[in-house]
């Protein structure tokens, strides 16, 4: 485990907070921030929440810092079978199952399918796909150009949001390896001036475009929370319309 002064400086350096400017936001001194960077001062567990807070940080990364600090971890990662995770759970299915006859998904930091709707069943079938799998593992199939009718500029945007998420996380191999495999994907990008690039599915006759909005919990104060995200996929023209409904 990495010790406290690292953990801080690496979150420092990745939220691009210099010393002054976090020590501003945490609202202690700048002699502080440096105290804590050299291990000339001991943080107490409040002062690593307050550090958290001002660089809104996961709450992965807070476990770890309190650790680091000597502290017990402060925030649990439920299994999702848990008693106190039924009015998650039952949340989520809700939102899923009425946001149908549009397929709609629940996915953890991994990027693992954990809940799907009926719609989006069938949909990711298209991709050999189910519940439990990770996408991390499906985007880098050499089946994808075939089943995406625009993968170059999907694959794009996919890279953009995994260094994203990598960079909110404190920088993932995992992640990191994927994007550099979807960035390096060759093919023409559209020029049209779309309010939003959609993801258009083929298979046989089937030709489907959708586009979706993502959400995440307001005040999660548990790990597999605070990294799950709810994506609502939406019909970009009448035809994929018309054909999730008739279906």
């Amino acid at each position: 485990m990495s010790s406290f002064p690292d953990e801080l400086k690496t979150w420092r350096k990745s939220r691009r907070f210099s010393q002054l400017a976090l020590a501003t936001e945490a609202d202690v001194s700048l002699r502080h921030i440096s105290f804590l960077e050299t291990g000339r001062a001991k943080p107490s567990a409040d002062m690593v929440g307050r550090l958290g807070d001002a660089m809104q940080l996961p709450l992965s990364a807070r476990n770890r810092m309190l650790m680091a600090a000597g502290y017990a971890a402060r925030y649990s990662g439920r299994a999702w079978d848990e008693l106190e995770m039924a009015p998650i759970r039952a949340a989520i299915d809700h939102t899923l199952k009425n946001h149908a006859p549009y397929p709609a998904i629940a996915l953890d930091d991994d990027w693992r399918l954990v809940r799907l709707n009926e719609p989006a069943e069938k949909l990711f079938a298209m991709l050999g796909t189910a519940e439990g799998m990770s996408l991390l593992d499906v985007v880098m199939q050499p089946t994808m150009p075939e089943t995406i009718e625009n993968w170059p500029e999907v694959a794009r945007h996919t890279a953009l949001r995994l260094r994203t998420e990598s960079n909110a996380q404190g920088g993932r191999a995992d992640l990191d390896r994927v994007a550099e495999y979807l960035e390096a994907v060759e093919g023409e990008t559209s020029d049209t001036a779309a309010p939003v690039v959609p993801t258009i599915y083929r298979a046989g006759n089937i030709r489907l475009s959708l586009f979706a909005t993502i959400a995440q919990f307001g005040t999660p104060e548990d790990v597999t929370l605070d990294n799950l995200k709810i994506e609502l996929f939406f019909p970009s023209d009448e035809a994929t319309d018309a054909f999730l409904k008739a279906m």
